[in-house]
């Protein structure tokens, strides 16, 4: 299962980006693990400078930008590809 995390989702594009995280979901079909964080310890961890970060199982996707919900079903679609060759 892919764990998706958002920091920052309270911030206008947080918001706009949680929203197109959600769509992704119910498009998406499958079970994802979805996190919504407003931490800045968190958003230092992971070297974060521009909030809304976007990660996958721990790893930076995208940073200062809302993804559209295609973006986010490529991102996804290639991270559980990934995960079933591995």
């Amino acid at each position: 299962m892919l764990n998706i995390r958002i920091i920052g989702a309270s911030s206008r594009n947080g918001l706009k980006l949680k929203k197109n995280v959600l769509k992704a979901k119910d498009e998406y079909g499958h079970k994802l693990n979805i996190e919504i964080k407003d931490d800045d310890k968190l958003a230092k961890k992971y070297n974060i400078k521009d909030i809304p970060g976007f990660m996958i199982n721990d790893k930076v996707i995208s940073q200062g930008k809302v993804l559209t919900v295609r973006e986010v079903l490529r991102y996804i679609s290639n991270y559980a590809n990934n995960e079933v060759e591995a």
